[in-house]
């Protein structure tokens, strides 16, 4: 121990000639009626990132050359040889002792008992060795730290803000009918299923622009059940695993029905909502009508935001009722929600879209003043998704899945007449947001041996 202590006094006198560099790095990202033709192609053999695809070569790999702590041990700051300083609390470390004491590296989990744990503890002992951080805690208890495991982990606002872009939800990317076309990518059915990474690009393109097309699919009505479990499984709703999107007398769900659909997303009455909607063409009306609207909601609150602020407040912040009642299959429902038109995380940016028309309650539980601020929002709201500037239209074909991100993207249907020898017909199904994501991270891991994001 003598020694250890004689390492650290060495290892402090050199640390104190580091010179901390601040890193700072910025990303900026940034109706027509369109036929199916404007489609892109993506064909198995140009999947983007086919195979293993490299990291970019760092310009120096750093490595580990110090270790101090503060005054009181609470904070410990690791020195680098390309003269970057990253600090890191006691209390965390001590948390994050990957010993197999304190960490079950099999199972990926902490096993360290909270019961017993001091937050009053502190290192009396301090070693960067061989790119190892090595600390004796007041316990008597030792942990090491791999170097490029603590580099990952660091609380640098760069480094923390790099690992939310690559791992939490993906980046996405806005549209309106101007760049449409060259955002919405078709795959076909055989590819998904049979090419890994063709669903990883899949997965990829709807994360990312909220929508794509798979084509080729044979008709049957399970076939989405295939996809699906290529992803995870399907989300089961009180419609059943599938649904039939077919006129159908005396239903309670004007989707059943062959008129208008005003633009909306499905189910906002639910706490936990569908994350991806998928919709199977089996039969297409050969009548006028029948198409299908799509406008991305992102692309909407950004210029409301903008433009419109005061509309973009009321919508954030109003709670609005939702419901759906009714019986499908035998099963007696009374679904209600509350939640605002457009929902924010803690940073303000976009998470998702709650809209639907026709499944605002009646019920409208916000004090008085609120509620004529929040129609004129609302109308603001609406006049934005039916503009053609944002609003693209197009008919699906016999064989043709719409995939798209449910939680972002609103969508629609012109009205339609049925023939007697021909009756339009989909199925729909859902996936969690949540399966979809994991799937890509897996997938990433597996043919490009990282997890991180494509996206620039």
């Amino acid at each position: 121990m003598l020694n250890l202590r004689t390492l650290v006094l060495a290892t402090a006198k050199f640390g104190s000639k580091i010179q901390s560099l601040k890193a700072c790095r910025q990303l900026r990202f940034s109706s027509t009626s369109y036929p199916t033709s404007v489609f892109r192609t993506v064909h198995s053999s140009e999947v983007k990132h086919q195979g293993p695809v490299a990291k970019p070569k760092e310009e120096e790999k750093p490595v580990l050359v110090n270790a101090i702590r503060d005054v009181d041990g609470s904070m410990i700051t690791i020195g680098t040889s390309t003269g970057e300083q990253h600090q890191y609390p006691s209390l965390w470390l001590r948390d994050n002792c990957q010993c197999p004491k304190c960490f079950n590296t099999v199972m990926q989990s902490r096993t360290l008992d909270w019961k017993y744990f001091d937050v009053n503890i502190k290192p009396t002992h301090i070693m960067a060795e061989d790119n190892q951080l090595k600390l004796v805690w007041s316990d008597d208890h030792e942990s090491d730290y791999d170097f490029n495991w603590l580099l990952e982990r660091s609380f640098a606002e760069n480094v923390r803000k790099d690992w939310l872009k690559q791992h939490y939800p993906m980046m996405r990317i806005s549209w309106d009918t101007a760049n449409f076309n060259k955002i919405l990518n078709k795959y076909n059915f055989h590819d998904v299923l049979n090419s890994e990474t063709t669903l990883l690009d899949l997965l990829e393109s709807v994360a990312t622009y909220g929508i794509a097309v798979i084509d080729n699919a044979p008709p049957q009505e399970d076939q989405l059940r295939k996809i699906a479990n290529k992803v995870g499984f399907i989300k089961r709703t009180h419609y059943g695993e599938e649904y039939m999107v077919k006129h159908q007398p005396d239903t309670n769900n004007l989707a059943y029905t062959p008129g208008n659909l005003q633009m909306h997303t499905d189910m906002p009455y639910y706490h936990h909502k569908p994350g991806i909607n998928m919709l199977h063409c089996l039969v297409q009306t050969e009548a006028i009508g029948g198409d299908n609207q799509v406008t991305d909601a992102l692309h909407i609150t950004k210029k409301l935001k903008e433009e419109k602020p005061e509309v973009y407040r009321v919508l954030t912040e109003t709670p609005v009722d939702w419901y759906d009642i009714g019986q499908e299959g035998g099963y007696t429902f009374h679904s209600l929600y509350r939640s605002p038109v457009i929902l924010t995380d803690s940073n303000g940016e976009f998470l998702r879209i709650d809209y639907s028309q026709q499944q605002r309650d009646t019920h409208f539980t916000v004090p008085l003043d609120q509620v004529i601020p929040w129609y004129e929002a609302h109308a603001a709201f609406t006049e934005e998704i039916y503009n053609p500037e944002n609003t693209v239209y197009f008919k699906l074909k016999d064989g043709e899945i719409l995939m798209f991100d449910n939680v972002r993207l609103l969508h629609g249907r012109k009205g339609y007449d049925d023939k007697p020898n021909n009756t339009r017909h989909l199925v729909g199904s859902y996936l969690d947001w949540d399966l979809a994501y994991s799937r890509i991270r897996v997938l990433r891991k597996k043919l490009r041996g990282h997890t991180l994001s494509n996206q620039p």
